[in-house]
């Protein structure tokens, strides 16, 4: 059960390269606390996919970390976790996620990212962080806010708040 009724907390990070992106995501994984939802806005190629690829491969997952675009879904097991990413950008209705089960997905040790959360309506799980990605000249900035006491407490760790 999400820890609700607090004051949330924002920030945000600019990462003028990629690389930067990736690191700002193996310090996430270091931190890192399941049960976990971040739900990811922003425009096309602001840094949503990026960012869920390098942290679930600074999870420790080797194999290659694919948009799940068309598939809507994909799944990740890292040990003793589980990473689950959707992609909602090419659904027309939020109705087409209740024949995914992610309900029956999720336990205790996930990390749900969720990109273009808006068009999954009532079908998506409460976020602990929201994440917007926006250009910033050639690089990115992430504007974030914890949403959850867990939330707060990871971007504390971070060293963000």
């Amino acid at each position: 059960m999400k820890e609700r009724g607090m004051d949330s907390t924002t920030g945000e990070a600019s990462f003028p390269r990629e690389e930067e992106l990736a690191l700002f995501a193996n310090k996430f994984a270091s931190v890192l606390e399941v049960p976990l939802v971040i739900w990811l806005e922003g425009d096309l190629g602001a840094g949503k996919t990026t960012f869920t690829r390098a942290l679930i491969h600074a999870l420790g997952y080797k194999g290659r970390v694919k948009s799940p675009t068309y598939g809507l879904l994909e799944q990740y097991q890292l040990g003793g976790l589980q990473a689950i990413h959707l992609d909602l950008y090419r659904i027309s209705d939020p109705g087409e996620l209740e024949f995914l089960g992610l309900e029956d997905l999720m336990d205790q040790k996930s990390i749900v990212l969720i990109e273009w959360p808006d068009r999954g309506g009532s079908w998506l799980p409460d976020a602990d962080f929201l994440f917007r990605f926006s250009y910033a000249g050639q690089g990115r900035e992430l504007h974030w806010t914890a949403r959850t006491e867990t939330a707060i407490r990871l971007a504390k760790r971070l060293g963000y708040t």
